[in-house]
């Protein structure tokens, strides 16, 4: 071909090939003049962000409100924060206590829980903590409350004491003198960290006020235990209440821990090197010959249960950051300090629970295969004007509130109801003997077949409308019966409906705990009414947590069989 022709008339395909096959070496590059592979690339990059665009609100919904709520649920089942966050230096000397003799914790222990537990009922936790340890052991919720309405006094008869001997330990600016560092003087930053930290684990809200105490480091040296409660006063008065700390009056945790650390061993040779304030108001108090207080004594006086070893057990074997204890709980199992062991048998009612849920929701679902497939099947094969009467039937239970609908079940099943007078009636039933249908696992199956059963006729309608009928008509051309026909050629097809019926039923009658819990009386609700009640009323949210963990993975571990018996990639929805 010329030049001039090819002028004319632009380049042909040919030409294309000459040019590829005259640079072999050098890369296929597109329009613009950059490599074809990479524009490509850059295409899909584009096409994949538009995707995800796309896909970003939906996706971003499910993750606020169904991945994010698994997730915490799994971290409540194991969390156990509140004891070491609440008690953190009781906890400290409880793990070095051995408590499986038969001595009681030493007195370091007791002092621990008195200085935990008083900043506990300042900062309104120690009923938190009582509850939550009342899931292991019952009663301990009542000894944390009782407790923290008698802190105060022995911090008030520390406090005479201390004025007895100088009346300077009656006056606020005595001990903000010598527990405040001035300026130009050296700061515990330790303790005053670790104080702001503690509570702000325990503050219900975020802290917003500001410090305006300092622990003195020389304080902290000599006084270590009355400086760690005056420090715990100073941050909650600033963050928490927004006071100054030098013109309020201290706890009473400053006064016992004041008269614990001056009758302490060694307490002279640290004054000796003290150089702060009051100097000698304290060494007043060192020569004063006063007794160190007994706090094994003081938690005697309070409840004789905090001087049982098992009061002490129990915290010990409850006080790590993350347990199995709900796990086993949820098994009827327990967490003692001698290690695992079964519950009593009169507690011993959730693996029977777990049981009875999966044998009724398998019922539940195959009642509404039985009722459900006829169903279906008739709408498929009736004419479109009665197939559409028939289908406003089937989802009329939608128009109508699961709780009416549950409630008048309760009115017809019941002994005076009305299946009962029909059957009297009837003379089919004696009317001394009418039949006890409600309060048990009849009235719960009863119940939920109806309720559950648009979601299995449903998917099965929506694969019978896409099997053609000529197939079964050739089945019979070949001499096969009805039955046969059926049973050969119609049903295999009509599989996948049941198989994502089934799955919906099961899954939804397997959660479900209103209609259990209005017509299944003791004998029939599930282990989701026993969720629910922990979630609501028993507030026992790490036993919910675990329950509801578990049921997840049974009903995962179903799936996964499910899948590999039938095979999920033949579950249709037509």
């Amino acid at each position: 071909m010329s030049d001039a022709t090819t002028a004319a008339t632009g380049p042909t395909p040919d030409d294309g090939l000459k040019v590829a096959r005259s640079d072999k070496s050098g890369p296929v590059l597109a329009a613009d003049g950059t490599p074809l592979k990479r524009s490509l690339n850059k295409a899909l990059r584009v096409q994949k962000m538009r995707a995800l665009g796309l896909i970003a609100p939906l996706l971003i919904f499910v993750l606020i409100s169904f991945i994010f709520p698994i997730g915490d649920m799994l971290f409540r089942s194991v969390e156990n924060q509140i004891v070491e966050d609440t008690l953190p230096y009781t906890v400290e000397e409880l793990n070095q206590w051995d408590g499986s003799g038969d001595e009681l914790p030493g007195e370091p222990v007791f002092r621990a829980m008195y200085y935990d537990l008083f900043l506990a009922d300042e900062m309104k936790r120690h009923t938190r903590l009582g509850s939550r340890l009342n899931y292991e052991a019952s009663g301990m919720s009542s000894l944390f409350r009782q407790a923290g309405r008698k802190m105060d006094d022995p911090g008030k008869d520390a406090q005479d004491i201390l004025e007895e001997v100088d009346p300077r330990w009656g006056e606020r600016e005595t001990y903000y003198e010598i527990f405040n560092a001035p300026e130009g003087t050296e700061v515990d930053e330790d303790l005053l960290n670790a104080q702001q930290k503690r509570i702000r684990n325990m503050a219900d809200e975020v802290p917003t006020g500001e410090m305006n105490f300092s622990p003195s480091l020389a304080a902290s040296e000599l006084l270590p235990i009355a400086t760690r409660a005056y420090t715990a006063f100073g941050v909650i008065a600033g963050l928490i209440n927004n006071d100054v700390v030098a013109e309020e009056k201290p706890v009473e945790t400053v006064y016992l821990g004041l008269l614990d650390d001056v009758t302490s061993p060694g307490f002279a040779e640290r004054l000796a090197a003290y150089d702060g304030p009051h100097k000698d108001a304290l060494a007043a108090l060192a020569e004063a010959g006063l007794a160190p207080p007994d706090y094994r004594a003081i938690f005697a006086d309070i409840d004789e249960d905090w001087v049982l070893l098992e009061t002490w057990r129990v915290i010990q074997t409850h006080s790590a950051p993350y347990t199995s204890g709900y796990f086993l709980n949820a098994i009827d199992m327990q967490k003692t300090p001698e290690g695992i062991s079964v519950q009593p048998e009169n507690t011993r009612v959730l693996i029977q629970l777990f049981i009875r849920t999966l044998i009724m929701s398998m019922t539940i679902m195959g009642a509404c295969i039985l009722l459900g497939y006829p169903v279906a099947w008739l709408l498929s094969n009736l004419p479109m004007r009665q197939a559409n009467v028939l289908m406003i039937l089937v989802l009329l239970p939608f128009w109508t509130s699961l709780l009416v609908r549950t409630s008048a079940w309760k009115v017809m099943l019941q002994q005076q109801g009305v299946i009962n007078d029909v059957l009297v009636w009837a003379g089919l039933v004696a009317d001394e003997n009418r039949l006890i249908m409600i309060n048990n696992q009849f009235g719960t199956i009863i119940a939920m077949t109806h309720i559950l059963l648009p979601f299995m006729i449903l998917p099965m309608y929506s694969v019978m409308q896409t099997i053609n009928p000529s197939y079964l008509r050739a089945a019979k051309s070949l001499g096969a019966t009805n039955w046969t026909a059926f049973w050969r050629v119609y049903f295999p097809q009509s599989i996948p409906g049941i198989g994502a019926g089934s799955i919906l039923v099961f899954i939804l009658s397997i959660g479900y705990y209103i209609t259990p819990e209005i017509v299944g009386g003791t004998k029939g609700v599930f282990i989701s009414n026993r969720i629910a009640y922990h979630i609501s009323s028993s507030l026992n949210w790490g036993l919910a947590a675990a329950l509801g963990t578990i049921l997840l993975a049974v009903v995962l571990l179903l799936y996964w069989c499910y899948d590999k018996i039938v095979g999920i990639d033949n579950v249709k929805l037509g």
